[in-house]
């Protein structure tokens, strides 16, 4: 469970690197579109887990060039929230998969062979 000071970092963080990907970040991301789906925040806000979600974009190729330029993320970072924050934290970021989990467990659950409800009832009645 996350505290307050944790949440309320997380959001700030959280739209920061949005704006970051947006206008200083062009470069790094090219045509592609970057969300930052998350972010967790350590209890000593040192660090910040910040999950990504890509659009248009080879999802492993962008995902290495940000993963790459951390260090210029987060001066960026820096400026924007240095003087509101003691300590600017340390960026780890992850790929967020669950737009892809949910479309595999749509397939799954498509493809599943689930009889009628008025089948069983009539099975039921000729026994």
């Amino acid at each position: 469970m996350e505290s307050k000071r944790q949440q309320k970092y997380s959001k700030l963080i959280q739209k920061e690197v949005g704006e970051i990907f947006q206008r200083e970040g062009r470069h790094l991301v090219g045509s592609a579109m970057v969300t930052v789906t998350r972010v967790l925040m350590s209890p000593d806000l040192g660090v910040a887990k910040i999950y990504l979600s890509f659009l248009l974009a080879n999802n492993k190729e962008t995902f290495e060039k940000i993963d790459d330029s951390k260090k210029e993320i987060r001066k960026h970072l820096g400026r924007r929230i240095g003087k509101s924050v003691r300590v600017i934290p340390e960026l780890i970021f992850f790929p967020d998969d669950s737009a892809a989990y949910a479309q595999h467990m749509d397939k799954v659950i498509s493809d599943l062979d689930i009889p009628e409800a008025g089948e069983e009832e009539d099975e039921e009645d000729d026994k």
